[in-house]
């Protein structure tokens, strides 16, 4: 990944209905979604030009926010052209699409009924989320100290910015100790989900992975567990306890920025990637290239 920081680099960006010079994309420091986390997003890749199940990411992203309680001024239609429109304007056809909902700075407090609702959308090339080399040996978890909270304590259905701390918690103290990610587990001490991505269990013609009852059911997820059906693979979604990690022989995680990346290690648990890991590696990169 490029060492430019973000808010210095050249190209556009579309900010609430128009194509703006990158560097002229701003907010003010007095912004409700910076002081109360009142922001959603996604992440969307680019394939070959081909911005990957855009449709899907858009829609839940104005479910997002509807579940923090505002409506995106935009429909799923404008904001679709408009993630199209970044990604030709800054010339893109391999990259990472990042939209954006937050509220405004019209009102500083919890309370921000009147805050305007803004849209952005970025694009830029953005390679493997974990080191090539490494990825295809399976990279090591740790295990975080964090938990999921309940469903009862978190808009745990949103893709919310601030849902998002103590990932960035969990991975700065995972790769601080030479990890790539960590296992985070739920409030009840089951097997949840990475810092970033959803995480499958790999045991004889069965893969296994947890139920997303207080995480996102990711849209790659989805479409992994598609491809694993339609090889012939049984899917069992259930609650997963970090001892019985013991029993399995193969696992791997999945997210549009991890994509399908193998795993060798959690904390004291072993894993060899194997052929259903590689398997559902090269169903995915063909899926997401071939145009299908």
């Amino acid at each position: 990944m490029s060492s430019i920081p973000f808010h210095d680099r050249d190209g556009s960006i579309w900010l609430n209905g128009e194509i703006v010079p990158w560097r002229e994309a701003k907010i003010h420091v007095l912004t409700h979604g910076l002081h109360y986390g009142s922001s959603v997003f996604e992440g969307v890749r680019v394939y070959n030009g081909r911005i990957f199940r855009l449709e899907a990411h858009t829609d839940r992203l104005i479910q997002s926010a509807r579940i923090l309680g505002y409506t995106i001024p935009y429909t799923a239609d404008e904001i679709n052209a408009a993630c199209a429109e970044v990604v030709k304007a800054n010339g893109l056809t391999d990259a990472y699409v990042r939209p954006i909902a937050w509220r405004g700075s019209e009102m500083m407090g919890v309370s921000a009924q009147a805050n305007r609702i803004n849209l952005s959308i970025a694009a830029w090339v953005w390679p493997s989320y974990f080191d090539p080399a490494q990825r295809l040996k399976g990279i090591r978890l740790d295990l975080s100290r964090w938990r999921r909270p309940s469903p009862e304590t978190i808009p745990c259905r949103a893709k919310a910015a601030g849902l998002y701390m103590i990932c960035t918690l969990s991975k700065h103290e995972a790769e601080g100790k030479g990890f790539a990610d960590a296992l985070m587990l739920d409030w009840r001490g089951y097997v949840a989900e990475t810092t970033g991505a959803n995480i499958f269990l790999v045991r004889g013609e069965e893969i296994h992975t947890p139920t997303p009852d207080c995480f996102l059911d990711g849209i790659t997820r989805q479409t992994v567990i598609g491809l694993a059906k339609a090889r012939g693979l049984k899917i069992v979604e259930r609650h997963i306890f970090l001892e019985e990690l013991w029993d399995f022989r193969e696992c791997f995680i999945t997210g549009t920025a991890a994509e399908v990346t193998p795993v060798s290690e959690i904390g004291p648990y072993r894993f060899t990637p194997g052929a259903v890991s590689k398997a559902l590696m090269e169903d995915y990169d063909r899926l997401v290239r071939g145009g299908n």
